[in-house]
């Protein structure tokens, strides 16, 4: 019946392909609901498949979406797995994994995402050698680094959200501070996504203009300063104790690196990779200003940190190190 409806173009050369962006997203609950959301929304791929253990949520969910397709750009939107619609795509986004509770630091879910990634990654391996991958499960660092060792990918392409969100947060609270916009704000957090998270007080510029220059470095005891600090590194906490879970802004924070790979856009990010030679830092995973396009993290920024800020990248790296070094991997 349908098919009357149409004459077929006998112009096009039926040879003729243009390869459609592809991508997965591992974990379908609240994270990997409000990535596939804000990518669908903001274009980002052409065909969208959610791969979830609750295969009947997971297809209320697909339903959800492709009713909204009509008011956004072209894409289908399915569910599956790698191993099946899934094959050959060109960005796995994982952010499959236990949930954090209330009171309970990321790192305190370390065992539990462990064994989660080793069930997963074999077939992001079989079904799609070329992808590259995003990490979003939290601990992101140690998760990056796990994804790292099990898949054999190279570096570049296995890359965890890290701190953008981390940044964003606190370029958000600095922008408040001050009365302004916060894309008038650059400001940095690095290290580990967590509780030894390092802000880079003196590299913040607004508009170009240096917050605090060397004569003028901020104080290492600054009321004022902690508080922001405090307040960007406990936020996560505090949406957890409210409302059970982040989810918009880390969905967004994951698109702007999708997009800055799938459109190779050279930008800078505080994403999550192996570092291997940064003020001695070797052989872990964690963020830093790296410039992202679509072979992945393809340099880092040589941050010239003050000495305070040095202790503490090197201890964040250390808590990191310490728990890599207890996985059997």
């Amino acid at each position: 019946m349908f098919e009357t409806l149409f004459t077929p173009n006998l112009s096009v050369e039926t040879n003729v392909s243009i390869r459609p962006r592809k991508g997965v997203i591992i974990g379908a609950g609240q994270v990997g609901m409000a990535c596939a959301y804000s990518m669908m929304i903001q274009n980002c791929f052409d065909e969208l498949i959610l791969q979830d253990t609750q295969t009947e949520r997971l297809q209320g969910e697909v339903m959800d979406l492709m009713h909204g397709v009509p008011f956004v750009a072209p894409v289908e939107v399915k569910a599956g797995t790698v191993a099946d619609v899934g094959q050959n795509a060109d960005l796995v986004i994982i952010t499959a994994g236990a949930s954090q509770k209330p009171g309970e630091s990321r790192l305190d879910l370390v065992v539990r995402n462990v064994a989660i990634f080793e069930s997963l990654i074999a077939d992001v391996v079989k079904y799609c050698p070329n992808a590259m991958l995003l990490i979003v499960s939290n601990p992101v660092d140690i998760m990056t680094y796990v994804t790292l060792k099990l898949s054999g990918f190279p570096a570049a392409r296995v890359i965890g959200s890290g701190t953008v969100l981390d940044s964003a947060r606190f370029r958000t609270l600095l922008a408040h501070k001050m009365g302004i916009d916060p894309h008038s704000v650059h400001a940095y957090i690095i290290g580990e996504h967590g509780d030894s998270e390092v802000p880079v007080w003196s590299k913040v510029n607004i508009a170009g203009m240096p917050l605090y220059d060397r004569e003028n470095s901020p104080a290492p005891d600054n009321a004022e300063l902690d508080e922001i600090s405090e307040r960007v590194k406990n936020a996560g906490y505090e949406i957890l104790k409210r409302k059970g879970s982040t989810s918009y802004a880390i969905g967004l924070a994951a698109t702007e690196i999708v997009k800055a790979i799938l459109h190779g856009q050279e930008r800078v990010l505080t994403v999550s990779s192996l570092v291997n030679d940064f003020y001695g830092i070797r052989d872990v995973c964690l963020s830093l200003p790296s410039v992202v396009n679509e072979k992945g993290v393809i340099k880092t920024v040589n941050l010239a940190l003050n000495e305070i800020e040095q202790r503490q990248l090197i201890h964040s790296a250390k808590i990191l190190r310490d728990i890599f070094d207890t996985l059997a991997l």
